[in-house]
């Protein structure tokens, strides 16, 4: 799925000039021009991280009053506050109390530019990355604030469409975005911007379809 760096490409240029660590910083700088996901005071996760250039546009955005998470499984070079790293596994079963009790959940923005390490077959990669996405999803719902927002990387193919239809019937508004450091590449990739995420219940409900009213049980997670 991803694409080895090309010294021609203006974005990876343009990266290298402005001190940031990776093309994709402006992946997350076209989504916070369009749809201002991040506020000063803010605190966000970032998973995913490495190697540091979406908490650098989140860190800049949220300023010295707000909190920047970013966790990946490869350790990320210290970043000045107000960001902080973690390395970690988003699957791990320990990581929702970790950031309950470590990393000053619950979060106004969950970002999730995860991405598997590509085996070469297609049908297995778009399942990874599905995977991954549903788990990000997951989390979020778990440690973001009522008002919060959701930003996840999912690629094109596969069950990409069920996967849209499940966040539609979490969050009250998802938008499909494709910014133009992914479109100059020629990626598959695209970016769900989801605001307002329901209540456990009222997600459970919108899935399979019940109508409003009928009870649902939360067994938890």
């Amino acid at each position: 799925m991803s694409k080895a760096y090309d010294p021609r490409d203006r974005f990876w240029r343009k990266a290298k000039k402005e001190g940031l660590r990776a093309r994709s910083a402006f992946k997350l700088d076209e989504i916070q021009r369009r749809f201002r996901i991040l506020r000063p005071g803010a605190r966000v996760l970032d998973l995913g991280a490495a190697p540091g250039g979406w908490c650098q546009i989140a860190a800049r955005e949220v300023g010295p009053k707000g909190f920047v998470l970013g966790v990946d499984l490869e350790p990320i070079p210290r970043l000045p506050a107000p960001a902080e790293t973690w390395v970690a596994d988003a699957f791990s079963p320990d990581l929702l109390a970790r950031l309950r009790t470590q990393g000053r959940a619950p979060y106004d923005a969950v970002l999730s530019d995860l991405a598997p390490k590509t085996s070469g077959v297609r049908s297995a990669d778009e399942a990874r990355s599905l995977e991954l996405a549903e788990r990000a999803l997951g989390l979020s719902l778990e440690v973001l604030k009522p008002s919060g927002v959701f930003v996840v990387k999912v690629f094109m193919g596969g069950d990409f469409e069920s996967f849209l239809r499940r966040s539609r019937a979490t969050f009250l508004d998802v938008r499909v975005v494709r910014p133009e450091a992914t479109v100059a590449r020629g990626s598959k990739e695209v970016y769900l911007v989801c605001r307002g995420p329901r209540r456990i219940e009222e997600s459970a409900r919108a899935a399979d379809g019940s109508p409003a009213g009928e009870g649902v049980v939360n067994e938890g997670s």
